[in-house]
């Protein structure tokens, strides 16, 4: 299993539109302001999160379950920053939408700069043939309030091509996240 590179990432992009909308360098700022990195890089794609977000809280006392998800967890936020509370949890998605190609597995993995501030970001492996906007999972460890930026570079998501094409492909199977668009729940 190998992982791919930049000029990989473009030429899936050109002839699949496995990353929508793309950028084919690293975008380091936004007219004369200076953003947290997004676009391709040496060996992966570094995301951005939209500004729909959902965060976690304790006002309304309800267990948060999988199985059964109560929507009463979190408040729903739409801004260019999300303020997650100290020791919290929020939920947002990617502005890219991704089509991954079946011999590829996609991992993602947080950037240095929110690492470094204890913001860590959760992704499940993106799988052969899924496709749709990319459910971030954002959570502060940190004893502080945190922000996040929309519209910035959150996560870097690794492509792996595996050793032969697989059996049965997320799409084959009906997976029940393929083609979500906005920040999407659990689904039991």
């Amino acid at each position: 299993m190998g992982i791919k590179s930049d000029k990989w990432i473009r030429r899936m992009v050109e002839q699949h539109g496995m990353i929508e909308p793309f950028a084919p360098g690293q975008v380091r700022f936004s007219g004369q302001n200076k953003v947290i990195s997004y676009g391709t890089s040496s060996y992966g794609y570094d995301v951005r999160c939209s500004d729909e977000f959902k965060i976690f809280t304790n006002i309304n006392s309800v267990i948060v379950d999988p199985k059964d998800f109560d929507s009463n967890s979190f408040v729903e936020v739409k801004s260019d920053v999300c303020i997650i509370p100290p020791n919290s949890f929020a939920l947002s998605r990617t502005v890219e939408f991704f089509r991954i190609p079946r011999e590829v597995l996609t991992i993602c993995l947080g950037k240095s700069t929110y690492a470094r501030c204890g913001i860590i970001v959760n992704v499940t492996p993106l799988e052969p043939e899924w496709e749709g906007h990319v459910t971030l999972e954002f959570s502060n460890t940190s004893p502080l309030p945190a922000k996040i930026y929309a519209h910035e570079g959150v996560a870097q998501m690794l492509f792996f091509s595996g050793d032969e094409v697989c059996e049965t492909s997320y799409r084959d199977r009906g997976g029940k996240y393929q083609g979500q668009t906005g920040v999407t729940l659990p689904k039991a």
